[in-house]
């Protein structure tokens, strides 16, 4: 009698453990619980210690912290037919866990499909410069248009970013080869508004000398210390015009004069040109005149007819 006594103890003794298992709850800082009884929505539990009535209530578990949300790669095709690749992430966090609960069936799943058509169409409306360049605007258009659709779930997207952009190997050649032509357009412009602007403080400093003219040779003295500084055996020695100038106007005369007192070679009295000479006829003078006299016009010779 005792030992069935005691038997029957043990037994109500582990259906009461059992029991209160089945009945007591514990909830973290992060998590709270969603309780369902006899299929109705319950108060929102937690945290802390939970108490349920057991085989009545049951407690679905939800937990607030940020879930971060790898997209897997998308298959793009820009506006301007590129084929690229996008990697994006997303972070989200539940705001509303009744809502995450019954609104959905699976508010993590459901947030990764959203975001992958999100992700494609979004992208595929844009050039892929823009995509490459826009990165920050495109986020946050990501954003708003994953938010707007999540937000009757209770769950709040706090951020997409647009992880990586693999492009074509042959559009990473014309890219670079776009960019070195920016380049050296650049190089260009800033090399011709250098030029300009020295030439304008070359102009500045030409004034300012020529106001004084022995700043100039101060120039002509700074330039020749220049070259001296190097141990060159050449020294050029800048010599201005104006010093050659009288020079070169005297010897013009000697010139002149010398050509007026060349003696000229005369012509043959007959009027015939040597061998390797040439005339010109004067102005006024014909082909007849300039000819030699005919036979009949020559004084007649004795003996000769």
């Amino acid at each position: 009698m005792i030992l069935a006594i005691g038997i029957l103890l043990a037994i109500l003794l582990v259906i009461g453990l059992t029991v209160l298992g089945a009945s007591v709850r514990v909830l973290r800082e992060y998590e709270r619980g969603v309780v369902f009884r006899l299929g109705r929505v319950m108060d929102l539990r937690g945290p802390g210690l939970i108490l349920l009535v057991p085989t009545i209530d049951r407690m679905v578990r939800v937990s607030l912290r940020t879930v971060t949300l790898t997209v897997p790669p998308q298959e793009i095709i820009t506006r301007d037919n590129i084929p690229v690749r996008v990697t994006a992430v997303t972070y989200y966090r539940v705001v509303d866990p009744n809502k995450s609960v019954n609104a959905v069936e699976n508010f993590h799943n459901a947030t990764l499909q959203i975001a992958q058509t999100t992700l494609r169409s979004t992208l595929g409306g844009v050039d892929l410069d823009h995509l490459l360049s826009e990165r920050e605007t495109l986020n946050e258009s990501l954003q708003k248009v994953i938010d707007a659709q999540t937000e009757p779930w209770g769950i709040k997207v706090t951020t997409v970013e647009i992880k990586d952009v693999e492009i074509p190997e042959r559009m990473q050649h014309a890219i670079a080869r776009q960019a070195e032509a920016e380049r050296e357009r650049r190089a260009k412009i800033i090399n011709a508004e250098g030029e300009a602007q020295a030439a304008t403080r070359l102009a500045d400093a030409a004034d300012i000398i020529g106001r004084n003219p022995t700043t100039l040779q101060l120039r002509y003295l700074q330039t020749l210390r220049e070259i001296g500084a190097t141990q060159n055996s050449t020294v050029v020695f800048p010599m201005p015009i104006d010093l050659i100038k009288p020079v070169l106007e005297a010897m013009r005369p000697s010139e002149a004069r010398a050509e007026a007192s060349t003696p000229q070679v005369s012509s043959p009295e007959n009027g015939a040109l040597e061998s390797g000479e040439s005339r010109a006829l004067e102005a006024g003078t014909s082909a007849e005149e300039s000819r030699p006299a005919a036979a009949s016009d020559r004084t007649p010779v004795d003996g000769v007819d």
